[in-house]
């Protein structure tokens, strides 16, 4: 938008989700009815066409003994990237969020604050369209007045949720997703985030007005063609392509970073995955973006002469402190809920209201047994069934078949419901992952290695997720229908299992302390910056994606002001 020339590399084929997504096919019309495949994890109509957590061709080792300890490293091949296949749940860090060190003397704080953050979040909530509410609770922040857009109404589960859970002290309110319930304001906010760029106005005004709003008809997993939800292929790329500075080159795997003789970088080595052939792209600045731990591995198999250990590594701190959101989750089967009338449940997907964190006061008196919190997801509907609306299903109707069958379907859906925790992780010297030079993949790039160790803190806390789903599943009358773990060590979800995978390329004020400054620019090579959750200090129950986006606005800016003052 502001006149800079970009070229991007993307691993992926190309993916337009206007002429892909199958919108409005059920799940009667796929294969397997939909269900999932090792290939489609998440179900037929999953947004993610090529990739997941085991991708063809394309190995990563483990260094653990223990099974459940495994690594499952997520990548999505395909233009866009995550930004099709996400949950789309945009919460803010707070305050807290970026001074953990300060607050209980675990892990580490950032170089910046949310004061430094919160302007660039006005920004991508504006521009990608989020809705939600503000409602003042502690480490949770509002957005400004204007900003976010209506959410939709709860859900009879989430209803009857919300009545009992206030009994537990837990505060169910609207979900903020990222997702547009109305129009976006194309005569007001073009001209608040380009103001003094008659172009860019005009191009992302003519974007925006080709974004409809959500009529909420299908799961938002599937890619939207309306452009309702946010998707980097219906809204960043569209508006930068049209301003004729942006270069798409697709199935591109990007080897190295390759640098001068100074030690500066001048290219990206990448492997053409149709031809198998080699090519060299140079560019005054290099931006890795290719999730946290794919940068990772680019920059560690990026040696040379002035970085033996890999590019910006002189702290040896590449690969190291690696994150996944700590995950629990308990199902039930809640009498109330059954036989209810039927009646319009259609919504964004996912759940409408969810738990932010409430324990904090209690966390600093020292009340609870772990130091960092979660937030809760919720899960509960009559919207069209779907692989998994019947959890549990057999063992209520004991073997019915027939008429009594149908008749016990009718009876029972809708009164299964679920709770899900995503809580902070502290980073700890055991996650990490370096280079397996033994194995390459099948391009002949060496892959990665993890190594993880969930602590005790992190433990402690999904035996808190199963501890307090279950008494939230009893207060409303229900019968717990999963296994609950007191000890944390079975609850916790496998590493990587939530796909919020941050670390490896730390920010910080010390150069010999973290990989990059504030500003996700390497301390070793000044024309090198990492935009994706690399740099995070720490991992917040808050889904990290408006973060990262927040963060790489924040970045670009910097890149721009450094540029015009010659510095890069």
């Amino acid at each position: 938008m502001e006149g800079v020339k970009v070229l991007m590399l993307e691993a992926g084929r190309n993916y337009d989700p206007v002429s892909e997504t199958p919108m409005f096919n059920t799940n009667e019309q796929a294969p397997l009815r939909g269900e999932s495949t090792p290939g489609k994890p998440f179900g037929y109509y999953d947004a993610t066409i090529d990739g997941g957590w085991q991708v063809p061709g394309e190995p990563y080792t483990q260094a653990q003994d223990r099974p459940k300890d495994e690594f499952y490293w997520w990548r999505a091949r395909m233009l866009g990237g995550r930004t099709n296949h996400w949950g789309r749940i945009s919460l803010r860090n707070g305050p807290y969020d970026f001074k953990p060190y300060s607050r209980d003397g675990l892990g580490f704080d950032w170089p910046l604050s949310y004061e430094d953050v919160a302007p660039y979040y006005d920004r991508v909530e504006s521009l990608i369209g989020v809705y939600g509410s503000n409602e003042g609770m502690e480490n949770t922040p509002n957005s400004p007045e204007g900003v976010l857009m209506a959410p939709p109404k709860a859900r009879a589960a989430e209803l009857f949720a919300r009545k009992h859970a206030r009994k537990l002290g837990i505060p169910l309110v609207p979900s903020h997703r990222a997702v547009m319930s109305e129009r976006l304001k194309s005569n007001k906010i073009p001209k608040w985030l380009h103001p003094n760029n008659p172009k860019a106005q005009q191009i992302l005004a003519k974007e925006m007005d080709q974004r409809l709003a959500c009529f909420w008809a299908t799961k938002c997993g599937r890619g939207c063609s309306i452009k309702a939800n946010y998707q980097s292929t219906t809204v960043h790329l569209p508006p930068a392509l049209a301003t004729g500075n942006l270069d798409i080159i697709t199935n591109a795997m990007a080897r190295e970073v390759e640098t001068d003789r100074s030690g500066k970088a001048t290219a990206i080595n990448f492997i053409d995955k149709p031809s198998g052939r080699d090519y060299s792209v140079k560019g005054r600045i290099v931006v890795l973006c290719a999730s946290s731990l794919e940068s990772v591995r680019i920059m560690l198999n990026s040696q040379s002469y002035h970085h033996p250990d890999g590019v910006s590594n002189s702290s040896g701190l590449v690969g190291k402190y690696i994150m996944d959101t700590v995950g629990g989750k308990v199902t039930g089967q809640v009498p109330a809920l059954e036989n209810l009338p039927p009646h319009n449940e259609d919504g964004a997907g996912g759940g409408h209201v969810y738990a932010p964190w409430w324990l904090y006061q209690e966390q600093a008196a020292g009340k609870l047994d772990f130091p960092r919190g979660y937030h809760i997801e919720t899960g509960g509907t009559r919207d069209a069934p779907g692989p998994g609306s019947f959890n549990g299903f057999e063992n209520l109707t004991k073997g019915a078949y027939g008429k009594r069958l149908k008749e016990e379907a009718r009876r029972y859906y809708g009164s299964f419901v679920s709770y899900s925790g995503r809580g902070e992780m502290i980073p700890n010297e055991d996650c990490f992952a370096n280079i397996d030079r033994e194995v390459k993949d099948k391009w002949g790039i060496p892959v990665l290695k993890f190594h993880w160790k969930w602590a005790e803190p992190e433990i402690r806390q999904a035996a808190h997720m199963h501890k307090t789903f279950a008494e939230l599943i009893v207060e409303q009358g229900g019968t717990v229908t999963s296994e609950i773990d007191p000890t944390g060590k079975e609850a916790i979800y496998r590493p990587g299992e939530i796909i919020h995978e941050v670390g490896g390329t730390m920010m910080g004020e010390d150069r010999k302390k973290s990989v990059t400054n504030q500003y996700s620019q390497t301390w070793d090579v000044k024309n090198l910056f990492i935009t994706d959750g690399g740099p995070f200090c720490s991992n917040a129950d808050k889904n990290p994606t408006l973060t990262i986006m927040a963060l790489a606005w924040r970045s670009a800016d910097y890149m721009m002001e450094e540029m015009k003052k010659g510095n890069i």
